[in-house]
């Protein structure tokens, strides 16, 4: 399950203000085609690491968009900001613990997004500092600073201890065996119930503090670019005076 908030809360992200509508919503696309695979391989690499092989036979252990795109899904996410690409298969029992297997299958994948969010803020950063200004430039900034949002938003959403969410499979970790799976049976009921929950904006407000938060602790753990940029400048004012 993915989501990426529409409402774009903090301001950061003002595409309309640079580019056509069209511009925007190409942006989104090339976005998704980088996070939702990063997302996905995520469950999978960590699924094969932990003793089931079964995401990897069935080729989900790839950054190719296409082994993990639903038409649907993706086309949703991109337009409408909430979507959802094709399960990644696993197989409890090839776990040793079945219920910790999962869980950590399930974590990956917002682990793969807010990784890729560190170093497209890095990327950002350094291009901010250090890059010439061009229209490539420009486009690569929007690009970058988009990646970021949609990354934040995908992992912070997909950590709501909801099923079929992936914080779900943390928070079932608390749950008898037995009551485990039987409310793994209702996760496609859940699922419907869930769509219309964020149809309906009622995931907003906690969804906006966490990526808040989220954005401002990625901001803090890439300060060391902000504080040698700072240093680079002094230096160069200093010797230039």
């Amino acid at each position: 399950m993915l989501y990426d908030s529409l409402c774009e809360p903090f301001g950061r992200l003002n595409f309309m203000d640079f580019t056509s509508q069209g511009m925007y919503y190409l942006i989104r696309l090339l976005v998704a085609l980088v996070a939702i695979p990063f997302h996905e391989a995520g469950h999978a690499l960590a699924s094969w690491l932990l003793g089931d092989s079964t995401a990897k036979e069935h080729g989900r252990l790839s950054l190719n968009p296409l082994a993990h795109f639903d038409l649907m899904g993706t086309l949703c996410m991109v337009v409408a900001g909430v979507g959802w690409a094709k399960p990644v298969p696993a197989d409890p029992r090839r776990f040793k613990n079945p219920k910790a297997g999962m869980a950590l299958t399930a974590l990956a994948g917002p682990a793969a997004n807010l990784i890729l969010a560190y170093l497209g803020m890095v990327i950002w950063k350094v291009m901010y500092y250090w890059a010439p200004i061009n229209d490539a430039t420009l486009f690569a900034a929007y690009f970058l600073e988009y990646l970021v949002y949609m990354n934040v938003s995908l992992a912070m959403f997909n950590l709501l201890p909801v099923p079929p969410l992936d914080g779900s499979r943390v928070a079932l970790l608390l749950l008898p065996r037995n009551l485990y799976f039987r409310v793994m049976r209702y996760e496609r009921v859940i699922l419907v119930i869930l769509l219309a929950m964020v149809w309906f904006g009622v995931f907003n407000q906690p969804l906006a503090w966490l990526n808040d938060s989220m954005w401002q602790l990625m901001g803090k753990a890439t300060g060391y670019i902000d504080q040698l940029a700072y240093s680079i400048y002094y230096s160069q004012f200093v010797s230039g005076v």
